[in-house]
């Protein structure tokens, strides 16, 4: 009977444990390796080696690639590029499938698992659309899970609505807000993290109302 033997290397990526690869968070240019290996005495040609299991957060820039001749005792790396999403939920484990087939029928399947790293900075993303009517998107990020209080204020420094006053995830969130009560004008928007040990981040920028 053949037997194929599936080896596996993730380049830009760190081993959590013996099973568990950790992403870096919203990364590009990462590679997945899958070193195939014949490890019989007969040559094989026209084997398939395809992710077909994967979150939709990962973007494989090519889910399939080809081995034209896998000689008797050779082993092939068959290379799979992909970037990993910044809306990819963070620490959250995800099992990865590659299949590998032979034009025979025979298959062979290969699981790895997968964990996206938390941000690296916090940071808050200018609001979209802007100018904006009646409502926006308001985008961060999170280096750990946080407490958050967003707040809009009128230009006199008043607040207007209390968006958020809640727990958020670490990784990529966002709020909208419909300010169709409002008079058109330019608001500040105000967001205070503070995660699980009382650290505090704190950024504020401007949007534009206009109706």
């Amino acid at each position: 009977m053949r037997t194929l033997i599936a080896l596996i290397a993730i380049v830009a990526s760190v081993a959590i444990s013996q099973t568990t690869y950790q992403l870096p968070f919203a990364s590009t240019g990462n590679t997945i390796e899958l070193a195939v290996a014949n490890s019989t005495s007969i040559p094989l040609a026209g084997v398939k080696v395809e992710a077909t299991e994967f979150p939709s957060w990962l973007k494989f820039v090519a889910t399939q690639q080809r081995i034209a001749l896998l000689k008797a005792q050779q082993e092939i790396p068959t290379t799979f590029t992909f970037s990993v999403d910044k809306t990819a939920p963070v620490q959250k484990a995800q099992t990865l499938k590659f299949v590998i087939s032979a034009p025979s029928g025979e298959k062979w399947v290969k699981e790895i698992t997968v964990a996206v790293s938390a941000p690296e900075k916090f940071e808050v993303f200018q609001n979209y659309p802007n100018p904006f009517n009646p409502s926006t998107t308001i985008s961060y990020q999170l280096t750990a899970n946080s407490k958050v209080n967003l707040k809009i204020f009128n230009m006199l420094g008043q607040e207007v609505e209390a968006l958020v006053d809640g727990d958020r995830l670490a990784g990529y969130q966002q709020e909208v807000w419909n300010a169709t009560r409002y008079s058109s004008g330019v608001y500040i928007y105000s967001l205070v993290a503070t995660d699980e040990h009382g650290s505090q981040q704190i950024a504020r920028k401007r949007m534009l109302l206009l109706k």
